[in-house]
């Protein structure tokens, strides 16, 4: 019950990156080591670290770990220099992880992928611009898609999306991700209850 728990607190993680100018000096890049500094990582993480220790990386990035619908929010704010064809770069490249993510022996990683652009008037969008929400049909299809920092030895994590994150990072200065898990729509099976005695309608003619 823990450790289901856990991932419920995980799976609503909400990560929002700083905002950097675009001239200040490039960050240490971290994206080769195998352990992030843990002052880098959400809370959420650090209990996702402890489920997959807890099951073991071959089950927590399985496709049968935790099956259901899971939504995986992902929003870009750019560098303010970014050209308009490198804008839609960065987005054909996210949406073709539809297609290229794919799994050891060639199954698909990813269920469904949506896009589009920052159009609310209510002034709330924080500056981000391009939104996309990638549907799993599990938290270990999820899991295995996002790798770092949960998921740190590559042969456990979406080499495809990876190397989309390293192409991605220069073009970006802040993102947003939010996951949940979609409730089941499967209604329990009610079993009539006869209350009276049962009355059959004589056949006319």
């Amino acid at each position: 019950m823990k450790m289901r728990y856990l991932a419920v607190v995980a799976a609503g993680c909400l990560v929002l990156a700083g905002t950097a100018r675009a001239d200040a000096p490039a960050a240490p890049d971290t994206a080769g080591t195998d352990t992030p500094p843990e002052a880098q990582i959400s809370d959420a993480a650090h209990a996702e670290r402890l489920i997959a220790s807890q099951v073991g990386l071959v089950t927590f990035t399985s496709p049968g770990f935790h099956p259901g619908t899971v939504r995986h929010i992902v929003m870009f704010r750019f560098l303010p220099v970014i050209t308009d064809a490198q804008r839609a770069e960065v987005v054909r490249r996210f949406m073709a992880l539809r297609q290229i993510s794919r799994r050891s022996d060639g199954s698909p990683v990813v269920a469904s992928i949506e896009t589009g652009a920052q159009m609310s008037g209510e002034g709330q969008d924080e500056g981000l611009q391009q939104a996309f929400i990638v549907t799993f049909n599990s938290e270990g299809d999820r899991n295995y898609y996002v790798g770092r920092p949960v998921v740190t030895d590559p042969a456990y994590f979406d080499p495809a999306h990876e190397a989309f994150k390293k192409f991605a990072a220069p073009f970006i200065i802040s993102t947003l991700v939010f996951d949940y898990a979609v409730p089941s729509t499967h209604p329990q099976r009610k079993v009539p209850v006869q209350t009276g005695r049962l009355r059959v309608p004589q056949q006319q003619g």
